[in-house]
């Protein structure tokens, strides 16, 4: 095993907590080390307002970057020089200076700056002084060994920064930006309806960010050619988004026959609105028996015909829980970039099979009243259809271990 590694967890928003501060705490050391899970983790440390986790190989210290970037609570990460108070003899200014020449040495940059903090006010010199005396240091050795920077002080391509806690001093150059929000699993349990488009996986993704972790719900239908049902890209992005929360639910409802239903029975203008309405049902319903607070859709105000203000109303009037959308102001292409940034965009680009087209009308209502919509439904037995979509559905299971997801569990029953 090679040396080890120091990896500072910053955090920013979890200061906002007062009082509640060290639950948060706890469930983001709890988090870091689920994600860290088969990496060799020495110890978590903390340091004043920051964690500091140490890798016993530094060999596996990017693994366990790409797998913290995935860790919502995190303002930013880095990979840092310690710096332990007996280690720093007579002259802490000098090791401090040789440490940040080590960090930075080998990096390409022509501008560069040099920033500190001091947590120990009992350190011999302030942040300023800190600043001036290790830049000045920096700048000295970089043109001796013959290269033209220079200091920038307000976009350096280059930041070298120095933490000087009670405990350890910390020197380090690269810093990678974390996810924010606050650490999984401390907001409650949500169920997302979850398609195979962008839109969905997008808004599961923005509330676990704030601590829910979701369960998801799919309805499919079958395709007219082999492969386009969409549950193998519902399947995809759960394996997506499961790290975010370590664990996901996954609910797998046959939709088409319930939507045979709905159209011998419904006005053409009201389909998909009848359709929305049985799987804000349905979703309530699995909801309710695991505890969930709420159900999230992925509706962006005006997006399709279906989500103007007035349907978005019709449709959501039947919800005893909460319904979060937290797409709704956002455009396509907004969405579509994060998409991107959280990789689910390649997945819902896929051709799939999408149960919601089916029987559509050719002219759907811009502007349904939920009374117009009760009256619709008065034609079927609405019940006999949630219970039928609960009692045909599949439910899987998949967890995220030593950095991978793995689907763990099916059942095709209801009572799972």
């Amino acid at each position: 095993m090679g040396t080890a590694a120091h990896i500072i967890v910053h955090y920013h928003e979890l200061w906002l907590k007062r009082g509640n501060r060290p639950f948060f705490l706890h469930k983001l050391r709890e988090a870091l080390r689920r994600a860290l899970d088969g990496i060799a983790v020495s110890r978590i440390s903390q340091p004043a307002d920051r964690l500091i986790v140490e890798v016993a190989d530094a060999a596996q210290a990017d693994d366990a970057l790409r797998r913290l970037t995935r860790v919502s609570g995190i303002s930013h990460l880095a990979v840092a020089r310690v710096l332990r108070r007996p280690d720093l003899g007579a002259d802490p200014l000098a090791a401090l200076c040789e440490a940040a020449w080590e960090e930075i040495r080998a990096e390409p940059f022509a501008t560069f700056a040099v920033r500190a903090r001091r947590g120990d006010k009992n350190f011999p010199l302030n942040a300023m002084g800190l600043e001036r005396e290790v830049g000045g240091y920096l700048y000295d050795k970089l043109h001796a060994a013959g290269r033209n920077v220079r200091v920038d002080l307000k976009a350096p391509e280059l930041t070298c920064r120095i933490e000087v806690t009670r405990g350890p001093l910390l020197v380090y150059a690269r810093r990678i930006p974390g996810p924010g929000g606050l650490p999984p699993n401390t907001a409650g349990r949500l169920v997302c309806l979850l398609s195979g488009g962008f839109d969905s996986a997008v808004a599961a993704y923005k509330m676990m960010k704030r601590g829910a972790h979701v369960s998801f719900v799919h309805f499919w239908g079958g395709g007219a050619l082999a492969g386009e049902s969409s549950v193998h890209v519902a399947r995809q992005l759960v394996e997506r988004l499961a790290p975010w929360q370590f664990t996901a639910k996954l609910y797998l409802v046959p939709f088409e026959p319930l939507q045979r239903e709905i159209a011998a029975s419904a006005p053409e203008a009201f389909r998909t609105l009848l359709y929305r309405r049985l799987m804000l049902r349905i979703a309530e319903r699995i909801a309710l028996r695991g505890a969930g607070k709420g159900v999230i859709t992925g509706d962006s105000l005006g997006q399709v015909a279906s989500q103007t203000l007035q349907n978005l109303h019709a449709v959501g009037s039947i919800a005893k829980l909460p319904v979060y959308r937290p797409l709704v102001g956002d455009d396509k292409l907004e969405i579509q970039d994060l998409a991107r940034r959280i990789g689910t965009y390649d997945i819902s680009a896929e051709r799939f099979h999408d149960c919601c087209p089916v029987f559509q009308s050719r002219s759907p209502a811009l502007f349904a009243t939920a009374e117009a919509l009760d009256v619709a439904e008065a034609a079927f037995d609405v019940n006999a259809l949630v219970d039928r979509g609960i009692r045909t559905l599949c439910l899987e299971r998949y967890r995220y271990v030593q950095g991978r997801v793995e689907r763990v569990a099916s059942t095709h029953t209801a009572t799972a």
